[in-house]
């Protein structure tokens, strides 16, 4: 698994120094276990994707299993259809789906 916090650390320092202050940026970057807090990291870092950007880049997200199980566990405690599960993550309903079928039998 890459390092995360290394990887990020970098980015931060070189792009934008001012937040490598902030103490809510430090803690979360200790905590980048699953492919879901690097999106959430993300997002905080880089604000939300344009669509343009977000299109594209959709091809190229994987998963690790507690991720999944973390989005599957999400559906059934807000009682969300797939395609709402879909809508929240950005993922498509059919994966959601497929992982359903995997992860719940």
């Amino acid at each position: 698994m890459p390092d995360f916090k290394m990887i990020y650390t970098d980015i931060i320092t070189e792009k934008f120094p001012e937040k490598m202050d902030s103490p809510v940026i430090r803690n979360k970057l200790d905590a980048l276990h699953t492919a879901v807090d690097v999106l959430k990291f993300n997002i905080l870092i880089f604000g939300e994707p344009e669509y343009t950007v977000l299109s594209k880049s959709q091809k190229l997200r994987s998963y690790d299993e507690p991720s999944i199980l973390e989005i599957l566990d999400y559906q059934s405690k807000n009682k969300l259809t797939n395609t709402e599960t879909g809508n929240h993550f950005k993922i498509s309903r059919n994966t959601i789906a497929r992982w359903k079928t995997l992860f719940k039998s």
